[in-house]
């Protein structure tokens, strides 16, 4: 599975992105999709993930403001109300069996996109 990102960019506090993540490949069942972000000198973390049965998982930072989902092989994120802090290289992972509650850790056959750049200021 290959995964490609596109939807980032320069938006002020308050405003609104969304990401998607297009998967190559065939994304099979019990496939944990999710989102990851890193801003620069900070670790990555997880933002958040999807399981094919629809359950998700979300960071606390972001509850109330992101939404994943999925549709067939295409992941998005819709960001809304960004904050400054928001503000990271976001990247898609793909991992079948991956532990939705973990954003997709523990899996196997785990995919990454190459990144996509949020700017919020």
């Amino acid at each position: 599975v290959q995964l490609v990102e596109s939807g980032g960019g320069s938006v002020q506090p308050g405003g609104s992105l969304r990401l998607s993540c297009a998967a190559t490949g065939y994304v099979a069942s019990r496939y944990c999709l999710g989102w990851y972000r890193q801003a620069p000198e900070k670790e990555r973390e997880g933002v958040a993930s999807i399981y094919d049965d629809g359950k998700t998982t979300y960071a606390d930072s972001v509850k109330g403001r992101f939404t994943i989902t999925r549709n067939a092989n295409m992941l998005t994120l819709q960001m809304d109300n960004l904050e400054p802090e928001d503000t990271a290289m976001y990247y898609c992972v793909a991992s079948r069996f991956g532990d939705v509650r973990q954003y997709c850790s523990g899996g196997y056959h785990e995919s990454w996109g190459q990144g996509t750049q949020v700017t919020v200021s």
